[in-house]
């Protein structure tokens, strides 16, 4: 019998059912718990792109996800791309999402870097996902490898203006807007108010949904503030977002407690 797990976040989209993430920097495999506790998540998206972290790790950090019948997702740099999507799949990770990519070309790569041969680059590996080669056979492999939902940041112009050619990919399952990283792309660096950067993320949602391609609108801040995104990209047909990053978080609370508490205490 394959050892292969069902990926839990294709089976929500496939379903058109709404989904719900974190993201987390730190590799401790106890803060996955953590989040899985609340079950109020359906996946932690790894943003290995902002902290440090080894093979091991990502094996760990999907053991603890399996525990809570998680999803995972992992953020990884342009490169090597291939490299790092085959280690993180192999580990049990089921979602890539590939950040920078610049051009049409570079998001074929991608999505042949998660893809089974013939018509990508994954073949047989004895890796934890696989069964470590005793459990299942290159028969399973196909289809598993089909399941991983691949998603793109829409974070660089070049890209962006190929909008349309990218969305008639087949394999693009996700896209997320990167405001940031775009505001610098067309030489507004971080004027996330400037109607350019705002007309680009409505282009970013709307020819998603049109192509239902599931945009996620990534949310931070209050709960107050997380609601208000929800309900104002919602209207807009969108039904994936994340809510928040540990680290933020943690910034959050404690810029509001420290400076209560140092009030309270008449500290300097």
């Amino acid at each position: 019998m394959s050892s292969l797990r069902k990926n839990k976040f294709r089976e929500s989209l496939r379903k058109g059912e709404p989904t719900i993430g974190f993201h987390i920097a730190v590799t401790w495999p106890g803060m996955i718990e953590v989040i899985g506790l609340t079950k109020t998540m359906d996946y932690v998206e790894f943003v290995s792109q902002y902290a440090p972290y080894d093979l091991y790790a990502l094996e760990n950090m999907q053991r603890a996800a399996d525990l809570h019948g998680m999803s995972t997702m992992i953020k990884i740099d342009a490169e090597p791309k291939t490299y790092l999507a085959q280690k993180s799949i192999g580990a049990g990770f089921q979602s890539v999402l590939f950040a920078d990519l610049h051009s049409v070309e570079e998001v074929e790569e991608a999505i042949a870097a998660v893809r089974a041969e013939p018509n990508g680059v994954n073949g047989c590996f004895d890796n934890r996902a696989q069964g470590f080669g005793m459990t299942a056979s290159a028969k399973d492999y196909v289809g598993y490898y089909d399941d991983i939902v691949i998603a793109l940041m829409i974070e660089k112009k070049p890209l962006l203006d190929k909008l349309e050619d990218v969305m008639n990919l087949d394999g693009v399952d996700m896209v997320v807007f990167g405001g940031c990283d775009l505001s610098m792309s067309m030489g507004i660096h971080g004027q996330y108010d400037n109607p350019r950067l705002q007309e680009a993320q409505l282009k970013v949602f709307k020819t998603a949904v049109k192509y239902d391609k599931h945009p996620r609108a990534e949310l931070g801040g209050s709960v107050q503030q997380v609601q208000k995104g929800i309900e104002k990209f919602q209207k807009l047909g969108v039904t994936d977002v994340a809510v928040g990053t540990d680290y933020a978080v943690i910034f959050e609370y404690l810029a509001e407690a420290g400076a209560m508490a140092k009030k309270v205490l008449g500290k300097k």
